[in-house]
């Protein structure tokens, strides 16, 4: 089991991630649209770079959801190799048949 205050952090960038993305997004369209002139699309980056860094999505780190670990994780299963394997030789993942020769 992963260490609950890394957990947590996580929980609280996800958060943040969510509250600042509307206006993360705007920024971003206004600071990459080159029919603006110049100095409105500087503006812009000014104050995206004000918000928070941690509102950003590449902060989010992903984690097991069984155990938090956040190495060899499986995007499609959102569980790490480790997790994967202990619930599959239980049975609990359908479709998953742990091989055997």
């Amino acid at each position: 089991m992963a260490k609950k205050s890394a957990v947590n952090r996580n929980e609280a960038v996800k958060a943040l991630v969510k509250k600042f993305a509307e206006k993360r997004a705007a920024l971003k369209a206004i600071a990459n649209d080159e029919s603006l002139p110049l100095e409105e699309r500087f503006e812009a980056r000014l104050k995206l770079a004000k918000l928070p860094r941690s509102s950003s999505p590449i902060r989010i780190r992903n984690r097991c959801e069984v155990t938090g670990r956040p190495r060899a994780y499986y995007r499609k299963l959102k569980m790490s190799r480790v997790a994967l394997r202990e619930l599959g030789s239980q049975g609990q993942i359908p479709g998953l048949v742990k091989s055997s020769w």
